[in-house]
This record gives C-alpha cells, sequence and structure tokens, in this order.
C-alpha cells in the first residue's frame, strides 16, 4: 500500500491537498521523481512558487527538520529553485490551470 504524502517530514494535509492536484499521490512517487521533478509538476498544476514550501520538501526528502536549511546550502536551493521557477515566476501557469479546470467542468475537455 503507498504511503500518503504527507509521510514524509515536514510535509501536511496541504501539501497532500497540493500533490493530489498536480496528479502524484504517494510518498513513494515524490521520493522516486525527486524535489525538482515534484515541485515542476506543482507549478505546472498552478501551485504559486514558494521558496519554503520547495526547501521543506527538499529537507523533508532528506528526513531534516524544514528549518535546517542555513548558510551556502540554503544559498544553493534558491539558485535551483529560481532556476526551476523561471517559467512560472508568472501567473501563465496558474491562468491555464484555471482554464483547464473550467474546461474540465464544462466537459470541453477530460480532467487530468
Amino acid at each position: 500500500m503507498p504511503s500518503p504524502v504527507s509521510s514524509i517530514p515536514n510535509l501536511g494535509p496541504a501539501s497532500e491537498a497540493a500533490f493530489a492536484r498536480a496528479g502524484i499521490g504517494s510518498a513513494e512517487e515524490i521520493r522516486e521523481m525527486g524535489a525538482d521533478e515534484a515541485y515542476r509538476r506543482l507549478l505546472e498544476s498552478g501551485s504559486r512558487p514558494h521558496f519554503i514550501g520547495y526547501y521543506v520538501l527538499v529537507m523533508g526528502l532528506q528526513g531534516r527538520p524544514w528549518n535546517d536549511c542555513k548558510g551556502e546550502e540554503k544559498k544553493a536551493l534558491r539558485k535551483r529553485f529560481d532556476a526551476l521557477c523561471s517559467g512560472f515566476n508568472r501567473s501563465d501557469a496558474k491562468l491555464r490551470a484555471d482554464l483547464e479546470q473550467t474546461l474540465s467542468f464544462l466537459g470541453v475537455i477530460q480532467a487530468r
């Protein structure tokens, strides 16, 4: 039986719901794809970029407390985050996700 997303340290019900909207339903899926790919999928599903959310995920996958990220490590993660979010920092991803949700509701397209 797959483990819930919230079984990853630092992640709770809100993270679980966000990952479900992105089509990710288990901790195993996140571990297999890694933090960057999992976060990219969150962004594609319309989640807004948020650095703390990203490094909380990275720390959780390492089994570390969310606030364990400091100094040079945090600076390096910020660079990874900025690169990952470069195409999502505008509202384009959110608008696309909202449009797809509306079209799905209307029966124009099939929900993902």
